[in-house]
């Protein structure tokens, strides 16, 4: 892998792309849908080599965590609360995980958090600047 992957610090929600799409593609609920619409998500990630704690802060108090060692089988929560089990890998310089409907890309781009999610061709991208 090129160079240390620096993923750990504290990032907020900025701007999407095609959310409305993608989580139509993906099934989640209509209250889902609403709550998660241009919401001030902060993503908290720990990294301690390859092993990460992956959190996300909801606003009302809500949060999902997902704890994970890069090529190992972890337990795994997707975006409509569904559990499952799944292995993060990394495919340059980003973290990738196959989720059961979708495949979940994470990197750090000047500096920003940029998540793609990719499902049946819809492409959902999610950009949080670092503010801690």
């Amino acid at each position: 892998p090129k160079g240390k992957m620096a993923f750990a610090g504290k990032y907020e929600f900025e701007g999407d792309e095609n959310y409305d799409a993608f989580v139509q593609k993906i099934g989640l609920s209509g209250d889902k849908v609403e709550m998660g619409r241009n919401c001030k998500i902060v993503t908290e990630v720990v990294q301690n080599g390859n092993d990460f704690t992956w959190t996300q802060h909801f606003p009302g108090g809500r949060t999902t965590t997902n704890t994970f060692t890069v090529g190992k089988e972890a337990d795994m929560e997707t975006m409509g609360g569904k559990k499952f089990k799944a292995t993060v890998k990394i495919e340059d310089g980003k973290l990738v995980a196959d989720f059961p409907n979708y495949r979940h890309t994470a990197e750090i781009s000047g500096g920003k958090l940029v998540e793609i999610s990719t499902s049946s061709g819809v492409v959902y991208k999610r950009t949080s600047k670092k503010i801690a």
